[in-house]
């Protein structure tokens, strides 16, 4: 199985096919950091994927492309998951049995949740970040963000460490940047449904991988992995169900990122 397209520095892949099959049969290699953001289930316009399954049936789905993915991953890697509530749970109980570490369950939060009046409107995901129980890459120096201590405080013991004035981000995630992609932002790509923010990725990207790693979304939909792996100098795979959706992504590779990591330093 070949990849249907490519770029070279660094080597960047698409493949158009069902991931749980690319991943078994068509990679050989292992990556460091492997980012899924599947299918939820709720009836989205996915071109050609069937997105109202029966639920034993997506959970069926979901547990074996997890397998497939911890499979793969890297002994020092990360396998990261943006999913929403009804699935959280029993992701991060598979992931459990088979082995794998839960290091954080972060939250995504955004301002621009869908609108009903039946319930409290969901405005948040679930990145759940999960590893071997080895020593795995891990680069707090590459996302620090200012303290709120120091920035808003002016506390004297936050300059009295080795990064004055700044920290790792906190686990929920929300501000500048990481807003849910409408039509009118920038990034927007036609014809996605779905498009996560860019300096989403960058976080994990620049947390969980060295220049050259590898780093592998089984649903790469508009290409926002491969888009900020390539800028950061690493090496990717994507794995997508669509032939028009791949084309779309691939093309949006080719073109890089619409923001620049410059723009909001430690955001």
């Amino acid at each position: 199985m070949n990849p249907a397209y490519s770029l070279e520095a660094p080597r960047t892949e698409v493949y158009v096919g069902d991931c749980r099959k690319v991943l078994y049969y068509g990679i050989d290699a292992r990556p460091d950091l492997i980012f899924a953001d599947p299918p939820f289930n709720w009836d989205m316009p996915y071109d050609q994927w069937k997105d109202e399954m029966p639920r034993d049936e997506y959970l069926q789905f979901t547990y074996e492309w997890l397998d497939a993915c911890a499979f793969k991953l890297a002994d020092n890697g990360a396998l990261w998951v943006n999913i929403p509530d009804d699935t959280a749970a029993e992701i991060v109980m598979h992931l459990k049995a088979i082995g794998l570490m839960l290091i954080n369950w972060c939250i995504w939060h955004y301002r621009f949740g869908q609108y009903t009046n039946s319930r409290f409107i969901a405005s948040k995901t679930h990145l759940l970040y999960f590893g071997r129980p080895t020593p795995r890459t891990w680069n707090p120096d590459d996302i620090l963000v200012p303290s709120d201590r120091a920035s808003k405080y002016n506390d004297p013991r936050t300059q009295n460490t080795e990064n004055p004035g700044l920290r790792v981000p906190l686990d929920v995630w929300y501000g500048e940047g990481f807003s849910r992609i409408q039509g009118n932002n920038r990034e927007r790509r036609p014809l996605h449904p779905n498009q996560l923010p860019e300096r989403l990725l960058e976080r994990i990207i620049r947390a969980c991988t060295d220049p050259g790693g590898l780093v592998l979304d089984p649903f790469l939909g508009s290409g926002t992995t491969c888009v900020v792996a390539r800028a950061l100098g690493r090496r990717s795979i994507g794995i997508e169900y669509s032939p028009t959706y791949a084309i779309s992504a691939f093309k949006r590779i080719q073109d890089g990122p619409v923001r620049s990591s410059k723009e909001t330093p430690h955001a």
